[in-house]
Formats: structure tokens, C-alpha cells, sequence
């Protein structure tokens, strides 16, 4: 393909940045010498990344005509890693209309290529009979493939990386469970592959002849069943061989429930991959080499990629997480400033103290809030809160952090999601978990007198109708336990964290 940019690389427009293929794709892709456009409904979720400033952000939307105009000005390479899974029961229309627009307007601007990372599908199974997620994805797949633009769509089964929901899933089932009765997919066989795989075909395939208009399949050279991955991965763990015996009668909404109850995967993530694993998806081609060849030793075995993801999680170098996308079901609106709210509900509790220590030190520990760190008040009572977001498909307290350090717009945080960060001043969080409305926590270190900070936080809830004020004031006489709480015990954190280093 001939490239438009004078360096040499190709101009690369990646939608999806956000999510977890997409925000591992624009490095590589920078570090391959290509220069990357980012379409975002939100560009400052990727404000943070490590590579954010050497992309182009752009504001817009897969389904909006005239923002992908905008976004497709003088591209060479369109990245297509998005789907409409978060959006609701009619997800499968919003991929089928976001595709026939991307196409089209990708056609329009000259656009040399499309790259799709798709699902692979059992070539035995009437499409009508697969899941609804595979059934969209296979239906994007072909409409971006007659779009008339060349298109390189990628099929790939369960992509094994740290943090991805796949890993995860697999992770945490194995780890917490020595003897476990488990659904019938378990016997079913599957070509896994490693996330690093997934990255180098993406990222070769922008290199593709225009003639080529086709799917690939990619996968690793294991094909093996869950059962297998299981112990596998007990093995690689060092962990004692787990004793499985699968279930029949275990549906793929009951296996859902039951994965969402013993992993971080909350049921509207896990039932999606229980259905897929539900079929046998092994690869009947490997016709990607021929373009994007593998080099000795790849495409990584399993085992390996396995050690590659526990490494990454023991040295704690997460760069995404399958909970970096949006979570299906849950609010993504911004906290309403008051003019947008006059003569509307909205429910406050404001804390604030002086701290007997520097804004710096206050500033650590508010950044370090969640995860291993908890949520300095009453541990009894956010854990059953989490336990009853996770019995009603919610996502539940153990997302914990990506980093334990530091946090970016866009960070999932338990059933808190970072929706702002003003380094060393303001963390606003907004809630992820089920609840009849709306919520955020903010939380603000600010200067005070003689070399000490203050300390205010102020929780925030626009309630869904009459069930949403209910919930407020059946909750409200704890909030001095809860909130009041949490308040004191960072201001102690902080003080004790500034004694620590002044020792």
C-alpha cells in the first residue's frame, strides 16, 4: 500500500482506543513508524496513556457520518475495534448500522484499508444458531468486507493477555477454585492466542495488497479444551492439579452468574464468552503467514502465553484491562453541572477536615484509594455492597486497579469508574454499581495553612424516579458511618503517610 504520510508510515485512524486491543494497538503501531488518528466519544479517557502525546485524538462517534469524515481525512489504514455490546438488548442493530456507516464513509475519503478484529465462528454452525455476540460480530465482518474498501478481517477465539476478560476469567477460576463443578464448555475445543499474536497480524495487516478482501483465522499452535487451559494454567502457576467435573445442565446464563460470582468478570461480560465457548472454534486456515509471516517461535504456544500475561500482572505493567471499555448496563453520564440541574433532584453529602500533613501526602493516598488499598471506612460494608452489585449482575468490588500507584481518566476502580483527575487536586470517580440512578464521589486535596492540606469529599446521586429517592434516604443515616468515616481515616492515612517518609 502506498503511504500518504512523507515519513515512510502510514496514516492509521484506530477506533477503540479505549478498549483493551485498541489501547495496546496505537503503541505498536506508533512504534512500527505509523502515525495514528484516535477517534473517542470522550478523547480525554485517553488523555493519560503513556503514547497520548504522539496520537492524534479526534472527537467522534463509528456511527456519526460527519465526524467520520473528519476522522478519516487522508487515511491509509481504518482500525475497526469497536462494538456495540454496552449499548444495550438492541446491540446487534447498533454494530450492524456503525459498519454500514464506517464503510461507507470510509469508501468516501479513499481510505486504502480496513482492519476488523472479529470472533471466530464454528464453519459447521448456521449462523442464525450462534450466539447473538458471534453473530454480530461474523455480520460486521461481511459488511465491512462488501463495503468496497479492501478489508482485512481477523477471526480470532480467546485472546490470552494480561488483564483481558478471557485471561481473567480463566485466571481467577482457576486460582480460587481446587475442586469445581463446571458447565459442559468446558470439554469443548479452542485455539487460543496470545494478545501479542493479536498485535503483530493488526498491525502487519496495514501492510496488505489491495487485491486481498478476505477473513483470516489467528490463533496459536495449541488447540485444547477449557478444561485443558485450566490445568495448563495451574501447571504454569505452580498450582496443585484441579479436580473439574462438568455439569450439563449448567446454561450459559447460569454459567455466566456462576463466573460472575467467583471472578471479576461480572455476568454481562461472562455471558458473552460462556456462549462463545459453547462451540468449537479452531482455526481452518493460517493464511495470514503468508502476509504477516511468524518468525521463530511464534505465534506463541500457550504456556507461553500464559507466563508472558502472569509476568505482567506480578510486576504490575497492566497497560489495559478488559474493564478499560465500557461495562454493558452501566451509566457513562457525566456528573451535571448545577445550571443543567435547576429545578431537578440531586443529592450531596460533603465532607471536609484539615490535615495535619502536606497536600502531597494527601494527594497519595487519595490516588491510592481501592484495590488492595480499600476504602478506608467500615470494610464490612462495601464488601457486601459489592456482593449484592455482583448477585444482581453488577460488577462488584474486585475489579480493583490497574495500577496501585497511580490511576488515568477512564480507569476502572472497583465499581468506581475515574471520570476525572486533576493530578495532586481532584479525583471525581462515578459509580458502576446497580443502583436506581446516578452517582460519582469526588474527592480534593487542597493547600492549607502552615504547610498542612484540607480534605473535602463530596458524594453525589441524581436519583431515577421515586424508587432512586428511596434508595437515597434508606442509605443516607449510614452515610456518616460510611462517608464520614472514609473522610477521618484518609486524613490519617495521610498524616501517617508523611510521618513515614519524614522518618
Amino acid at each position: 500500500m502506498e503511504s500518504k504520510d512523507d515519513s515512510g508510515g502510514l496514516r492509521c485512524l484506530v477506533t477503540g482506543a479505549s478498549g483493551y486491543i485498541g489501547g495496546r494497538l496505537v503503541p505498536e503501531l506508533l512504534e512500527a513508524g505509523h502515525r495514528v488518528r484516535c477517534l473517542a466519544r470522550t478523547p480525554d479517557k485517553l488523555r493519560d496513556h503513556p503514547w497520548a502525546g504522539e496520537a492524534e485524538v479526534v472527537k467522534g462517534d463509528v456511527t456519526d457520518a460527519e465526524s467520520l469524515d473528519a476522522a478519516m481525512r487522508d487515511i491509509d489504514v481504518a482500525y475497526y475495534l469497536v462494538h456495540a455490546l454496552a449499548s444495550g438488548p438492541d446491540f446487534e442493530k447498533t454494530d450492524r448500522e456503525a459498519a454500514r456507516v464506517f464503510g461507507q464513509r470510509a469508501k468516501a475519503a479513499g481510505v486504502g484499508r480496513i482492519v476488523y478484529l472479529g470472533g471466530l465462528t464454528p464453519p459447521d454452525v448456521d449462523e442464525r444458531e450462534l450466539s447473538p455476540h458471534l453473530r454480530s460480530r461474523a455480520e460486521v465482518g461481511r459488511i465491512l468486507l462488501g463495503s468496497g474498501v479492501p478489508t482485512t478481517a481477523l477471526r480470532a477465539a480467546v485472546i490470552i493477555g494480561s488483564g483481558s476478560a478471557s485471561f481473567e476469567m480463566l485466571r481467577y477460576l482457576t486460582e480460587r477454585l481446587p475442586v469445581m463443578v463446571t458447565p459442559s464448555w468446558v470439554s469443548t475445543r479452542i485455539q487460543p492466542i496470545a494478545v501479542r499474536d493479536v498485535l503483530r497480524y493488526l498491525v502487519g495487516s496495514a501492510h496488505m495488497p489491495a487485491e486481498v478482501n478476505r477473513t483470516f483465522d489467528i490463533g496459536g499452535p495449541d488447540v485444547m479444551t477449557y478444561r485443558d487451559m485450566m490445568q495448563k494454567y495451574a501447571a504454569v502457576a505452580r498450582l496443585p492439579h484441579r479436580l473439574i467435573l462438568p455439569v450439563p445442565m449448567l446454561s450459559p446464563g447460569l454459567s455466566s452468574h456462576w463466573v460472575g460470582l467467583v471472578t471479576p468478570v461480572p455476568a454481562s461480560i461472562a455471558r458473552p464468552l460462556a456462549e462463545s465457548l459453547r462451540y468449537e472454534v479452531v482455526c481452518q486456515e493460517h493464511d495470514i503467514a503468508e502476509h504477516v509471516p511468524d518468525g521463530p517461535g511464534r505465534p506463541f504456544s500457550f504456556a507461553t502465553a500464559l507466563s508472558l500475561a502472569l509476568q505482567r500482572v506480578r510486576e504490575a505493567r497492566v497497560t489495559t484491562r478488559w474493564s478499560s471499555a465500557s461495562t454493558p448496563g452501566i451509566p457513562s453520564d457525566p456528573l451535571p453541572t448545577d445550571p443543567d440541574w435547576a429545578g431537578g433532584s440531586l443529592y450531596t453529602d460533603v465532607r471536609e477536615l484539615d490535615v495535619d500533613a502536606s497536600p502531597e501526602a494527601l494527594w497519595r493516598v487519595i490516588e491510592g484509594i481501592g484495590g488492595d488499598n480499600g476504602w478506608y471506612s467500615f470494610p464490612l460494608a462495601w464488601a457486601v455492597r459489592g456482593w449484592m452489585d455482583r448477585l444482581t449482575g453488577g460488577v462488584g468490588l474486585r475489579r480493583g486497579r490497574r495500577d496501585a500507584q497511580r490511576l488515568r481518566v477512564g480507569d476502572s476502580l472497583d465499581f468506581w469508574r475515574v471520570e476525572e483527575i486533576e493530578r495532586g487536586r481532584l479525583l471525581r470517580l462515578r459509580a458502576e454499581m446497580r443502583m436506581p440512578g446516578l452517582g460519582w464521589l469526588e474527592m480534593y486535596a487542597q493547600e492549607g495553612e502552615d504547610g498542612r492540606s484540607h480534605y473535602c469529599q463530596r458524594a453525589v446521586f441524581h436519583p431515577a424516579g421515586l424508587l432512586g429517592h428511596a434508595y437515597w434516604w434508606s442509605v443516607s443515616p449510614f452515610h456518616a458511618l460510611i462517608f464520614g468515616g472514609m473522610a477521618r481515616n484518609i486524613a490519617r492515612a495521610a498524616v501517617q503517610g508523611a510521618e513515614g517518609v519524614t522518618k
